[in-house]
């Protein structure tokens, strides 16, 4: 199990190229790379980034989800394969940064007329995960409250077609939702492949990692339990600190804390 931090973090604080750079100056040894705009997924930036990232490995790339990524479920043939064209140049800038897991959202549920077909997601889901496994990137499915998969249950139906589906466990998203984040962990399992970890006060308010009250010494153990070896990262919002220095610390509250195990 590694601990590292999400670019996602530093969102309009620093861009990529700035990031990585300050986590390899901190000694953290994996990251996951928020990929924010279109010209961020061209392979010509991400040789930029494999260049800046120094020591720092990259553990998976994660980009702006409504850009491209519900369109992968389009009926009609030119959207789909202009967004096929776009997951095509995220998943060659994975490999030149040497990313194995590509953190996907899918559908997002903005409509009020949207309607759930399991049957035909889980075979268009296939089909994205054939893609990027040809690719040498494991698609990586994450829960999170306005996207398709919202709520335990739904990851055996999205995996039907392609049992290799990566999981992304985010703990803020859970708390998003209402539902407890163990139902995640135990519908991923074996499947888990990123943790995306948040702290929160008692009053309610999303914070840093060991600034707040939730038990991060229960997740280790769980994770430790179902012999996860992926990545457990620090996605946060820059909103949520005033000083980089901050992150720093909260990075090494849990490298600390998941040495103990």
């Amino acid at each position: 199990m590694k601990v590292g931090i999400s670019t996602a973090s530093l969102f309009l604080r620093k861009n990529n190229e700035e990031a990585l750079p300050l986590f390899d100056r901190w000694g953290v040894p994996c990251a996951e790379v928020f990929l924010t705009s279109f010209c961020e997924y061209a392979p010509a930036f991400a040789r930029t980034l494999a260049v800046a990232k120094g020591g720092v490995e990259i553990h998976s790339v994660h980009v702006l989800n409504t850009q491209y990524e519900p369109q992968l479920y389009a009926e009609h043939p030119r959207v789909l394969e202009d967004a096929y064209g776009w997951l095509k140049e995220v998943l060659a800038s994975a490999n030149i940064l040497g990313a194995h897991n590509y953190t996907f959202h899918g559908i997002a549920r903005l409509k009020r007329t949207f309607r759930e077909n399991w049957q035909r997601f889980s075979a268009l889901t296939a089909q994205i995960y054939e893609t990027c496994r040809a690719a040498g990137v494991r698609l990586c499915y994450e829960n999170v409250e306005w996207a398709l998969y919202n709520r335990p249950g739904l990851f055996a139906l999205l995996k039907k077609d392609c049992q290799g589906l990566g999981g992304v466990l985010d703990i803020k998203q859970a708390r998003i939702t209402g539902y407890d984040w163990r139902e995640y962990l135990a519908d991923m399992g074996s499947n888990l492949a990123t943790v995306h970890v948040s702290d929160v006060t008692a009053e309610g308010k999303m914070c840093l990692p060991g600034q707040g009250v939730f038990d991060f010494a229960e997740l280790f153990a769980r994770l430790r339990g179902i012999g996860f070896d992926g990545a457990v990262l620090i996605e946060n919002y820059a909103r949520d600190y005033d000083e980089p220095e901050e992150l720093r610390r909260s990075f090494e509250y849990l490298a600390d804390l998941a040495a103990k195990g």
